[in-house]
């Protein structure tokens, strides 16, 4: 049943909504408001995009995401995994396509929700997952080199090679005052958790640089000096002068695809990661949904893609927050924070804000289980590394297509490698064969073979199949087929037996059947391959002797 958690926690709102929880969860939601006020600023810039448009996403998407999702402690809002996608879409279809390309991408996410593929969506192999993820990391890090450092360029190449070429070939115009306030951020980021939990240090850092930097007047880039005068109104977009001709739709089709896969993922992935940390279990199909909702809201209001934010969703938890009620507060907070101090954001700069997503590119970059997933099968190891590479190269699209065909080629490699084919004829025939096995007597054994096939026969062991004929005896009679062990056939695997059936006959052969599993035993009642009676299922290999021998 698709249902907000929300409505099912106001259902039980005498166990799930006391007044401690409550309490509880509004300080939750002003702590994560906090934390997410320098974060959508900071992924806002990063993306292409002015300011306030980080602070509207984050309100819009915020509030939706809590208020109508499946989990009972998503924050949502924007990420850094959208930098990248965002940025790209702006530079080929500009700010418009943008808006178009996140509307689409919501109603595929909630096309995804209705026809309950959240469950699905969570089983992409892990190594993808963090390849692209790695990916993604490696690449929003390079894109805050320029203001770190205060490198003198007009513009970035927006490939990651010629962008390093560029850095490289121009890192003699460093600027040591942008430097030392980029270093001076990053240090309060990294040490100031010792301190305190409580407030989060992206937040003291800003304060911090902000403060030094118009005290002591440093030369160093800002918000206003790149962006002007920050607007704080939130308002509908107008699309009288939009393009919603067909032929840009179907230009838009393929980055929205981008945009409702990426928060997909990542939205279902933080909805795994709290039920894990608070115990409980989300709706992965009415959270497909809301995000799907969220995306077409912040879109409306001029906003960028949004999805579940891991770390604000696991800070949530740590303070406390178990409803929905705690992103809904954080959402509202971030709204009040944007009408009042919008005018003062102007003045944070450039150099502490690039520092701010330096730390997030690391967070996202999951190298402990990069490095995990490298020592462990050569098979992970590939799909891992192609992920990454192709993340990092060319796009996620093109990234996520190679990995799952690898990861898919590699996978019915190993489902091959596990079926066996094994003639086992002597088995019943042996006076030291297993005890739950009736020993038969050697008069029985004259023309007839058994063979034992363990493992899924599917396309990948057709031809191993059908070679089983190969390896008879001109003086077989019989051949019986043991299937106990085979959990699945496919159609393609039915056709071979449909030609082993078929070249018995011709060599006046006897196929048998034995103990056949039930997926396979409905699948040939189904064809109706026993229907003429040349070909019999027997529930033992014994029965199926004893009958040829009567």
């Amino acid at each position: 049943m698709l249902k907000p958690k929300l409505f099912s926690i106001i259902k039980h709102r005498k166990t799930e909504l006391t007044k401690e929880q409550v309490v509880k969860d509004i300080i939750a939601g002003v702590v994560v408001a906090v934390i997410a006020l320098p974060l959508s600023v900071a992924l806002a810039i990063a993306s292409g995009v002015s300011p306030e448009k980080g602070l509207i996403t984050a309100i819009i998407a915020g509030f939706l995401i809590s208020f109508l999702g499946g989990s009972r402690v998503q924050i949502g809002g924007p990420t850094g995994a959208f930098v990248i996608i965002v940025f790209g879409i702006i530079a080929d279809y500009g700010l418009e396509g943008l808006t178009i390309a996140t509307l689409m991408a919501g109603v595929f996410m909630i096309v995804f929700g209705l026809i309950k593929l959240g469950g699905v969506i969570q089983y992409i192999p892990y190594p993808i997952v963090t390849g692209f993820t790695s990916g993604i990391a490696v690449v929003l890090l390079s894109t805050q080199v320029k203001d770190f450092l205060g490198l003198d360029l007009a513009e970035v190449p927006s490939e990651f090679i010629p962008k390093w070429g560029t850095y490289i070939s121009h890192i003699d115009s460093v600027d040591v005052t942008t430097l030392l306030v980029g270093m001076m951020s990053l240090l309060i980021i990294t040490l100031w958790p010792k301190v305190t939990k409580k407030i989060p240090g992206s937040l003291i850092a800003l304060i911090v640089a902000t403060s030094i930097v118009q005290v002591f007047d440093l030369p160093v880039k800002t918000i206003g000096s790149e962006f002007g005068n920050i607007s704080r109104q939130i308002s509908f977009v107008d699309f009288s002068s939009f393009d919603l001709s067909l032929a840009t739709i179907g230009a838009l089709i393929r980055p929205a695809l981008m945009i409702a896969f990426l928060a997909s993922v990542e939205s279902l992935l933080s909805a795994v990661v709290a039920d894990g940390m608070i115990g409980k279990k989300h709706q992965s199909n009415m959270e497909l949904i809301a995000q799907g909702i969220a995306n077409i809201s912040s879109a409306l209001f001029g906003g960028i893609p949004a999805t579940g934010a891991i770390a604000r969703t696991a800070a949530n938890i740590n303070n406390g927050g178990r409803t929905p009620i705690a992103g809904m507060v954080h959402a509202v907070v971030l709204l009040v924070m944007m009408l009042v101090f919008m005018p003062l954001a102007k003045l944070i700069p450039m150099a502490t804000l690039a520092a701010i997503l330096v730390v997030v590119s690391y967070n996202m970059s999951e190298w402990r289980s990069f490095k995990a997933i490298l020592s462990s099968t050569k098979s992970d190891a590939l799909v891992l590394v192609l992920t990454f590479l192709m993340t990092v190269m060319f796009d996620l699209i093109i990234a996520i297509e190679v990995g799952m065909i690898f990861a898919m080629v590699l996978f019915v490699k190993r489902m091959i490698q596990s079926t066996d084919f094994q003639q086992v004829t002597h088995h019943y025939f042996e006076t030291d064969a297993d005890e739950t096995t009736e020993v038969l007597p050697t008069s029985l054994n004259k023309g007839t073979v058994v063979y034992e096939i363990t493992g899924p026969l599917f396309f990948g062991v057709a031809q191993a199949f059908l070679d089983v004929l190969n390896e008879l005896h001109t003086d077989t009679k019989v051949l019986i087929l043991k299937l106990t062990h085979v959990p699945h056939m496919d159609a393609t695997a039915y056709q071979s037996l449909v030609s082993i059936k078929k070249r018995c006959e011709a060599e006046g052969m006897t196929l048998l059947l034995a103990e056949v599993s039930d997926q396979p035993q409905a699948l040939l009642k189904a064809k109706r391959f026993c229907h003429d009676s040349s070909v019999i299922m027997y529930p033992t290999v014994t029965e199926a002797m004893r009958s040829r021998s009567a």
